[in-house]
């Protein structure tokens, strides 16, 4: 998800707001800011990232047990994410 967002990021011209963009909690505030906020992206998908994010922090850093449930709504949520932002920005090839 964090590469798709990336990439739409870039589609919708603001690969300089990126560039110094190192972490993913940025690219997170990059990405809601202009694209969620903006009404170019729905706010679910903006919701989704965050979760997805949570559940990556919880099981990278806090060591903690991700439910197979949680595991697989995030899959099912990453598979929803990209194809939404390539059906939206024609990401085919970008990044």
């Amino acid at each position: 998800m964090f590469d798709a967002a990336r990439a739409a990021l870039i589609a919708t011209g603001h690969e300089q707001d990126i560039v110094s963009t190192k972490t993913h909690s940025g690219l997170i505030s990059n990405f809601s800011l202009k694209l969620v906020k903006t009404g170019q992206v729905s706010v679910s998908l903006g919701k989704s990232l965050n979760k997805a994010e949570d559940l990556r922090l919880m099981a990278d850093y806090k060591g903690d047990t991700v439910e197979y449930n949680d595991a697989a709504w995030a899959v099912e949520q990453a598979n929803i994410f990209v194809i939404e932002l390539i059906n939206s920005f024609g990401l085919n090839g970008v990044g």
